[in-house]
């Protein structure tokens, strides 16, 4: 039997739950809208689209003049501009979008070496140690905002705390170009305030089963007994649990490249027609592609992943020569990867693709221990 997970609801507990450690996680606001906006005058305050059209595509990411219509990435297009007469479709400038996350990354490395890239927008940052002598992890966030704006001609918003899952719930709690600091002290009431399918590993089919179990809000969720976690969850249980009461105890990865970057989706009914198997899985091909787009990886190995009703679960994979670097190809080594397994016996629950073979290896790094900063 495991050793409980210990309870950081009250404030002493918080703090020794904490190890010292200062966490900020930086994210850009809206990064390729607003560089497309930045490097086009005229489309500054319009509503601006990245990637698609009016008539097919989808939206790799949306401008906040287009977010107030409910534009959001990974939307059909077609839907983008349904809701968004005015909206602006502009094709992705990755390579720009690659020079200015450097440029960012740059203004990072200045301040510490334990930076953890998520995609070219968005990072961890473990400035436990004050490399430049600021007094504090919220001065050290604020100069790392300036230093980008100064730099770059873009906004960025930063969350300041104790431990990776608050600073990334704070960085977007004043978003646009704002910054959010949670202390130790109010960690536990931050995360009992917010709704669950806010919270980074919760995503929409999790949230749903959460609110058929009536968990709606982390205090909902800290109410629930481990026990009853790992009943319905499984071996996410303990993440949770610890995530309920401001736990997260992982560190910050100095350069860590995702090994593959795809998507997955569970169905509410089992599926097992060709057209409808094919469908499903371009919708998780969306998803996926913007993700992939969001990285700025490439990859050469593609692979399909099939969860039966009686949840067997399959793999194929098939690897090419060249970089797959756009969705086309991607969903069309997709779709022979499922028409091989077809005819489906007993319908499928999920369906998933990612790309892989994007790097080699992953630096692990220990969080440093060092004499305490104050947030």
């Amino acid at each position: 039997m495991g050793s409980p997970v210990p309870d950081s609801s009250s404030p002493t507990n918080a703090m020794a739950a904490h190890e010292g450690r200062k966490i900020i996680h930086v994210d850009m606001d809206a990064f390729y809208a607003s560089v497309e906006q930045r490097d086009d005058p005229a489309l500054r305050g319009r509503p601006v689209a990245v990637g698609g059209s009016r008539r097919r595509g989808v939206v790799a990411a949306a401008s906040y003049e287009a977010r107030t219509f409910g534009v959001r990435s990974a939307m059909p297009s077609v839907t983008a501009a349904r809701r968004c007469p005015d909206i602006v479709f502009v094709p992705p400038r990755f390579d720009v979008y690659r020079e200015v996350s450097g440029q960012i990354r740059t203004v990072f490395a200045r301040y510490t070496d334990l930076i953890e890239p998520l995609s070219l927008d968005e990072a961890y940052l473990d400035v436990t140690e004050d490399r430049a002598g600021l007094g504090s992890a919220t001065a050290i966030a604020a100069a790392i905002r300036a230093a980008i704006k100064a730099e770059t001609g873009l906004t960025a918003s930063a969350g300041v705390s104790y431990n990776k899952f608050i600073a990334k719930l704070a960085s977007d709690q004043n978003k646009p170009d704002g910054l959010c600091v949670i202390p130790p002290v109010h960690g536990a009431a931050f995360v009992a305030a917010l709704p669950v399918k806010r919270f980074h590993g919760v995503g929409p089919v999790t949230a749903r089963k959460m609110e058929t179990l009536g968990i709606l809000t982390g205090q909902d969720l800290r109410d629930r007994p481990l026990e009853f976690l790992q009943r319905h969850f499984g071996s996410h249980a303990d993440y949770l649990y610890g995530a309920a009461r401001g736990i997260d105890h992982r560190p910050v990865r100095a350069q860590r490249i995702a090994k593959s970057v795809g998507a997955e989706r569970t169905f509410e009914e089992d599926l097992s027609d060709r057209e409808a198997l094919r469908a499903a899985l371009e919708r998780v091909v969306d998803a996926a592609w913007t993700r992939i787009a969001r990285s700025g990886v490439s990859g050469r190995t593609v692979t399909l992943k099939l969860r039966y009703s009686d949840f067997r679960t399959i793999t194929r994979a098939r690897s090419t020569s060249q970089p797959v670097n756009d969705r086309g190809h991607f969903l069309a080594i997709g779709f022979d990867l499922l028409d091989q397994q077809l005819p489906i016996r007993g319908g499928v629950r999920l369906l998933g693709l990612t790309l892989s073979g994007l790097v080699d290896q992953e630096e692990n790094v220990d969080v440093i221990s060092q004499p305490e900063l104050p947030l």
